[in-house]
């Protein structure tokens, strides 16, 4: 997976959570950039690992 597929699930998890109110609208391109790193550091290498990895960035991160 290219790093633009992992930042585009990132965005599709911070969107969604923006949309659930978990997260502000502020806090979302911060949330977004530790999502993407998380995914990164995981080695995700498909997009449903990804997005859990996702998920979980953006709860600790709320």
């Amino acid at each position: 997976m290219s790093k633009v597929v992992k930042k585009k699930v990132a965005l599709k998890v911070a969107k969604k959570a923006v949309a659930k109110k978990i997260i502000s609208k502020k806090k979302a391109s911060s949330v977004v950039k530790a999502a993407a790193k998380a995914i990164i550091k995981k080695k995700a290498s498909n997009k449903k690992l990804a997005k859990k990895v996702a998920k979980k960035a953006v709860k600790k991160a709320a």
